[in-house]
């Protein structure tokens, strides 16, 4: 996604807003205390990897690549952080699918080679942690910088993360079926239009995939934050809205 455009893009993307009187407010407490205490799972299709209360009305599916620039300008100043303080107040929830897809595009085995520690961290309850260290201290897209040394490293930056077992997982790629399974879900994801895949990042929010004319919207974190408040005041109008 350029960059060029991205502000009328933003106002563009108020046709997803839905329409209201103002917003509900807040009835809601924070019952996690830090991202550390939020609840993580493998999807039962054994892809998908589920962050935050289950029962939180607001869902928010996004396809990422570890390697994409775009996917870290989201998570660490767009609307990442947004999307977390929903998840510490039980009220958003969010799902992954991991795509490799930018190794063969731009060369080396980075994104592979992240994904599976991403998948490695799930199995030792450190998923968050770890995923927001990784986009914290993102290579170069076009340098192949994830490697298994740098993404120990990383690791050593989650209390608790670092184990025999976990290195071993980064250094075997144990989990090598799970990012072949993954990268094949995010092309699914494309559709006969997008056969390749939707595009880093997308964001389906509610089973409605938010365009990639409106994608600038995710890295607005104030337009981001509005449009999750919205959608949770009035999730009947965010519904019937015609993307």
């Amino acid at each position: 996604m350029g960059r060029g455009g991205r502000w009328a893009a933003v106002c563009a993307a108020a046709v997803l807003v839905v329409t209201g009187c103002g917003q509900r407010a807040a009835e809601h407490e924070a019952d996690f205390a830090s991202a550390e205490e939020l609840p993580e799972r493998l999807g039962a299709d054994g892809i998908t990897i589920s962050v935050g209360d289950p029962e939180a009305p607001v869902k928010v599916h996004l396809y990422e690549d570890p390697r994409c620039p775009y996917c870290e300008e989201f998570e660490t100043s767009g609307g990442g952080p947004q999307l977390q303080e929903a998840m510490l107040d039980r009220w958003a929830r969010a799902e992954y699918t991991l795509a490799s897809f930018l190794d063969d595009r731009v060369g080396g085995a980075g994104s592979k080679k992240a994904v599976n520690a991403l998948r490695a961290a799930l199995e030792e309850g450190k998923f968050v942690e770890y995923h927001e260290v990784l986009y914290a201290n993102q290579p170069e897209e076009s340098v192949d910088g994830y490697t298994d040394a740098y993404l120990l490293q990383l690791a050593g930056k989650v209390k608790g993360l670092r184990s025999p077992q976990f290195d071993a997982a980064v250094k075997s790629m144990k989990y090598r079926a799970f990012v072949t399974a993954s990268q094949k879900a995010y092309e699914k994801a494309g559709g006969a239009k997008e056969p390749e895949g939707p595009g880093t990042p997308t964001a389906v929010i509610n089973d409605k995939q938010i365009p990639l004319q409106y994608n600038a919207l995710l890295l607005e974190s104030d337009a981001f934050a509005e449009l999750l408040q919205r959608i949770y005041d009035q999730p009947g109008e965010w519904e019937d809205t015609a993307l």
